[in-house]
């Protein structure tokens, strides 16, 4: 499960977001200002890292966006901080692309290749907890594996719309810009849907060697 404390972001997650997007590659600004369509977690099995994917929107465009929250900087992933917030309740936060984050990868691989579903989401306040609705939900459409492969040796590359994750003998392909037409010839895939997007889009995929 992942705990939501009802705190303050200074900046928010959508003000650091409107500053980092334009500076990538793969974004394509549209005729309206970037807004939040859904977003899903993973469970940090360690208990110490936020991974939360959110689904950004500009125009007709849609934006995959994974990013991991930690109480301190991580080790060699300078090139893909986002940036830093003050959390209300958690004190100082390091927020960064996921993709070069290895427990993002962990998640990630045990979604796509063995079902693992997404973190359910409890918001704590005033001593007590809740359920909150989710915004988006993920389907995994390959065939689930009996068991994760190690990952070890982490690399990220870039190529036009997909940010492709190695790490031992799995490659992870996060696709940046949603696509409607967008099919996989992986065995094992990701996909979402969202209010407004009943069809699954694939925002994911994994092969293993």
């Amino acid at each position: 499960m992942a705990i939501v404390y009802a705190a303050q972001l200074r900046p928010s997650k959508m003000e650091l977001l409107a500053l980092w997007l334009p500076q990538q590659p793969w974004f394509v600004p549209g005729d309206t200002e970037v807004q939040r369509l859904g977003s899903f977690r993973f469970d940090d099995p360690a208990g110490e890292v936020g991974v939360e994917t959110q689904l950004v929107g500009t125009g007709n465009n849609v934006f995959q966006v994974p990013m991991t929250y930690r109480g301190a900087p991580l080790a060699g992933a300078e090139e893909f901080l986002i940036g830093t917030m003050e959390h209300s309740v958690l004190g100082d936060r390091w927020v960064y692309d996921a993709v070069g984050d290895p427990v993002y990868a962990a998640t990630l691989a045990a979604a796509v290749l063995t079902g693992t579903p997404q973190a359910v989401q409890f918001r704590e306040s005033d001593g007590g907890t809740t359920v909150l609705p989710e915004t988006s939900t993920i389907s995994a459409t390959g065939v689930p594996l009996t068991a994760l492969p190690d990952l070890d040796a982490l690399s990220v590359s870039t190529e036009g719309n997909v940010s492709t994750i190695s790490a031992g003998g799995v490659e992870l392909q996060v696709l940046r810009r949603l696509d409607q037409a967008a099919e996989t010839t992986a065995a094992h895939g990701l996909s979402v849907v969202w209010d407004g997007q009943d069809q699954p889009l694939l925002i994911a995929s994994a092969t293993v060697s």
